[in-house]
């Protein structure tokens, strides 16, 4: 239904912008405290949020009629969450600039688009193989220093950013499949409780202190309620009207934002190069989904 699909592309846009500031927040308070800090602190507010969203909408019910394979999704989905996130805010805290961490992260939509193909069995036309070569060009162009020695051929933390997108992908497909059967909230909370767990796991490890600067604690808060709340919130509703693929396109778009908000927040802009790597890499997203779309063939019939 076509109203359906507005909503879809509705939450997958409140989503991008909120997500978008995650990098902006999260780099400015990364700069003050050590992850495992930074963790225990941006997920204890994030889950106490999802925790009160999900009583308000009447959604923690359903944890008494899940099933056996349910918990083991839930499970499976945590575990994965842990490697995303903890990839995520590595890349976050490696690379200097959030927007070339921004720009490469459209490898994630590209990756979801070709696990569609390959677990959903979605069709991956001449349009959608252009724009993922596309996307794959940009990334490199990114992360592409000049030097030709293989240790020193790409930036630091490009391997971490694949990582992540690689991960989110396997997630992503997982709550495609299953977000049906389980509430959007049910599955932020889970995926929240779980990183917290293992922020705490890590605090106790790296052996930190809960004393951090108030600047760090208002930028943590801000940024866990724009992204481990809403922005997570809108993907898992946007999934539920849309396919993953179509969701992305959007989501690709938070490059430009993070761009604007770096260069606002921190006085930061990429190279020239990556500038224009960052764009074509959105280029690839939006063909590749318009592809996806039948967009063109319906324009020539």
């Amino acid at each position: 239904m076509k109203s359906d699909t507005v909503k879809g592309y509705s939450f997958a846009l409140v989503a991008t912008i909120a997500f978008s500031n995650v990098y902006i927040f999260s780099k400015a308070a990364l700069n003050e405290v050590h992850l495992a800090q930074f963790g225990i602190y941006w997920f204890s507010v994030s889950t106490l949020l999802i925790l009160l969203y999900t009583l308000y909408k009447r959604k923690l019910s359903q944890v008494k009629f899940l099933t056996k394979r349910q918990i083991i999704i839930l499970i499976t989905l945590g575990l994965l969450e842990i490697l995303t996130t903890t990839a995520f805010f590595l890349s976050i805290h490696t690379i200097p600039d959030p927007a070339v961490t921004s720009f490469l992260g459209n490898m994630f939509p590209v990756m979801l688009a070709m696990g569609g193909v390959f677990i959903l069995g979605e069709k991956f036309g001449p349009f959608e193989t252009a724009g993922a070569v596309l996307a794959f060009s940009g990334t490199f162009i990114i992360s592409y220093t000049g030097e030709t020695s293989l240790s020193k051929l790409f930036i630091p933390g490009t391997g971490i950013v694949l990582l992540n997108a690689f991960f989110a992908t396997v997630a992503s497909l997982v709550v495609k499949v299953h977000v049906k059967k389980m509430s959007p909230e049910l599955l932020g909370l889970n995926r929240s409780a779980w990183l917290l767990a293992f922020s705490i796991v890590m605090f106790f490890v790296y052996r930190q202190s809960l004393e951090i600067p108030v600047s760090a604690l208002k930028n943590i808060a801000i940024g866990a309620l724009l992204g481990p709340f809403l922005a997570i919130l809108s993907v898992y509703y946007s999934f539920s009207y849309l396919e993953a693929s179509r969701s992305s396109i959007v989501q690709s778009l938070k490059g430009i934002f993070v761009l604007l908000g770096a260069y606002l927040f921190f006085g930061t802009f990429p190279l020239t190069h990556q500038v224009i790597g960052g764009f074509v890499t959105i280029g690839g997203v939006v063909l590749m989904t318009l592809g996806k779309g039948k967009i063109f063939i319906r324009r020539t019939s």
